[in-house]
């Protein structure tokens, strides 16, 4: 996973930057991602070569490329300071309570047995998802892992008690609070 410091050094190459700006504004064939970006063919291999090999952007089987836009997010997230306690203030005071004993320092250290508490990490947990939008299951993974190493326990559980669906290999979000 990228984190903020690497996110930056990957971004600060010009070349890097148009690609990733032309992904984002929609191009994901090779070539359709050079002429967005205005680069040629080699520097635009050059730069997709470099963002592949640091997990940024990942290559479709049908040899289209994807920005795993998530990262930005996640790199972000992980850069913020955390408060040692209380770090669920916004959170109801019986929600706040139980997320302050399960998630230690923005990590899920384990997942309560008792259902009412598990809802409860669990709605925090799908609070990362925008509802209205689809993921991928890397994408779900990658999010899940910057709370716990065990994505398909958490993955299984959300779907299961109804905070994410899927289908086809995508999930979205489905339940839990809006805010």
């Amino acid at each position: 996973m990228l984190d903020a410091g690497r996110l930056a050094a990957l971004l600060a190459e010009p070349d890097r930057r148009r690609v990733v700006a032309a992904m984002i504004l929609g191009a994901h064939e090779l070539d359709d991602i050079c002429r967005t970006a205005g680069l040629t063919k080699r520097e635009g291999i050059d730069a997709l070569s470099r963002l592949v090999s640091s997990g940024l952007v990942e290559t479709g089987s049908d040899g289209s490329y994807v920005i795993l836009e998530e990262t930005f997010k996640l790199a972000a997230r992980e850069a913020a300071p955390v408060a040692p306690s209380g770090q669920h203030s916004d959170e109801p005071e019986d929600h706040q309570r139980v997320l302050d004993r399960a998630i230690v320092d923005g990590r899920l250290e384990k997942l309560p047995t008792k259902r009412a508490k598990r809802l409860v990490v669990l709605d925090y947990l799908a609070q990362q998802f925008e509802p209205g939008e689809r993921y991928g299951e890397r994408q779900v993974n990658s999010m899940l892992r910057t709370f716990n190493d065990d994505t398909a326990t958490l993955r299984r559980y959300l779907v299961d008690e109804g905070f994410l669906d899927r289908e086809g290999g995508e999930y979205w979000r489905s339940g839990g609070r809006v805010e």
